[in-house]
């Protein structure tokens, strides 16, 4: 057994080195370890909850219901895109990574706004997972010890929750991947546990026809089919995150076909589990109580008080709330892997600081301060506008899908000259990818559209304005300097030079 390990470790070191890199990063993860960092992002107790009250409002149950087997099945064909070609270039650089080596031409530029849109989506996703967790924290304080549920008091429950992710990731790294092992067990006996309590302890249940066609449409807007669309955010937001396998896999033993199925087993246990979850708490909703629910500050958590009490409701929170912070502890690691490998190449200011390892536990320490300073800046407008959360979660998918579906649109474009990995689709995969291009640019299109009516100040979706703000940025930068200098993914040396790195290293 340890010869075999030691034979797959060096194949993936040689395979890095084949790609360009050290072996900085400490190579101790297995391909259930990869799966699971994943699926702790995606976090169905995590992304399922805390947006749960917007899908009541935009929508209501036929939306919450069928929304998520529709977007899953969507989600699936983009995570199989992403594997084959994850399999192909097993890196922490992923995504950019993978745009520059199957663009045509201008790789350096499809891997510069590749990597900076997968910027802005892995911090927005960090922020929109520690703020509901924020929100889920809050309400149990509220209802066991009638703790203010103002947003300055969120927002400091919020930043408490991100400098405990951000220590555990500095000093606690073999404790987080323990944890995100754990966290599988956790998201899945969660949802059995939920579901069991609502679907046995309640003395009535809403009816099947109103949890499976009941439309609810509280956004002021007129057309029930928009208002449908606008609601299939809450399905969007939770399948993201999935990226997490792919950055990972310098750290993933068998990375080439670890990390490929770690991104697809992530979406098909979410998918079924999320739907089994999301179907249970509907069932639990008191349709006169409809009003009550979507005016709490955390919907699920007035759906438990009234169908089983407050007591109940507080320990199927804790159940949540356990999930949502090993989803936000995963989701620091992640994001924090794709900024050193972003700032390894020189792409983001300050890169000499952000790709820093340290040596004592090999990991990127000041990339994990980036990524959690970053999502508290993005959550900070919930302050003034009531609507921050939804624009951070939306802001989320557009980054990260944009990222996400790039390098599967340059990997059409490559035809038969595509170098396979060891884990591909075979024939069928132009049809993906290509169902999978069409989806993003739908999505990328909707999810900024205004999601209330009369559009205000108060309820504003600032989506649009954190995209084009990144985009442009990224735009200018690249025009004004980084066109002259920035080249894409860096050769780190030789391979005696790589080699010298990963001594000192060892060192």
């Amino acid at each position: 057994m340890a010869v075999n390990e030691q034979a797959a470790m060096s194949s993936d070191e040689e395979t890095l080195h084949r790609l360009g890199y050290a072996q900085e990063l400490r190579r101790r993860m297995s391909g259930f370890s990869n799966f699971a960092v994943s699926f702790t992002i995606i976090s169905i107790l995590s992304g399922c909850l805390t947006l749960y009250g917007y899908g009541m409002n935009t929508g209501g149950p036929a939306i919450i219901v069928w929304g998520w087997p529709i977007v899953g099945m969507m989600t699936l064909l983009v995570g199989l895109s992403m594997a084959e070609v994850c399999s192909s270039f097993p890196t922490a650089g992923g995504l950019y990574y993978w745009a520059a080596k199957l663009a045509r031409r201008n790789g350096a530029a499809w891997s510069w706004f590749t990597g900076w849109f997968n910027f802005l989506g892995q911090v927005a996703v960090t922020a929109g997972i520690d703020f509901g967790a924020a929100f889920f924290i809050n309400a149990f304080l509220s209802l066991t010890w009638n703790v203010s549920t103002a947003h300055w008091v969120t927002i400091l429950i919020f930043a408490i929750v991100l400098l405990v992710h951000g220590l555990l990731n500095q000093f606690g790294i073999r404790l987080v991947s323990l944890l995100n092992d754990v966290s599988v067990w956790w998201h899945i006996t969660g949802v059995l546990i939920i579901v069991a309590v609502l679907a046995f302890v309640p003395s009535k249940h809403a009816s099947a026809s109103y949890v499976f066609s009941g439309i609810v449409n509280n956004t002021g807007w007129h057309s029930t089919f928009y208002v449908l669309l606008l609601g299939l955010l809450l399905a969007q937001y939770t399948f993201t995150g999935y990226d997490a396998s792919a950055h990972m896999t310098e750290e993933t033993h068998n990375a080439a076909r670890s990390g490929p199925r770690g991104i697809v087993m992530s979406i098909i246990v979410s998918l079924f589990a999320g739907w089994i979850l999301l179907i249970g708490i509907t069932f639990a909703i008191q349709k006169a109580q409809y009003t009550t629910y979507t005016g709490a500050l955390v919907p699920p958590a007035q759906i438990f008080a009234t169908a089983i009490g407050d007591t109940g409701a507080k320990l199927l929170l804790l159940v949540a709330i356990g999930a949502q912070l090993f989803c936000g502890m995963s989701s620091v690691t992640a994001n924090s892997r794709m900024i050193y490998a972003f700032s390894r190449d020189g792409a983001l200011p300050g890169s000499a600081v952000w790709h820093q390892v340290n040596k004592r536990t090999r990991t990127p320490t000041n990339a994990i301060w980036l990524a959690a300073a970053g999502a508290l800046i993005l959550g900070l407008p919930y302050l003034w506008n009531s609507a921050a959360y939804a624009a951070v979660t939306s802001i989320a998918v557009i980054g990260l899908y944009i990222a996400y579906v790039i390098p599967t649109y340059l990997r059409l474009r490559q035809g038969a000259n595509f170098q396979r990995g060891p884990w591909h689709l075979g024939p069928w995969s132009y049809l993906v990818g290509t169902i999978a291009v069409v989806w993003v640019i739908f999505i990328t299109i909707l999810f900024m559209l205004p999601t209330a009516s009369p559009i205000t100040w108060v309820d504003f979706n600032y989506t649009v304005i954190a995209v084009v703000a990144v985009l442009g940025f990224a735009g200018i930068y690249w025009l004004v300097s980084a066109r002259n200098w920035f080249t894409g993914p860096k050769v780190q040396g030789t391979a005696e030079e790589l080699a010298a790195i990963e001594r000192e290293l060892s060192a």
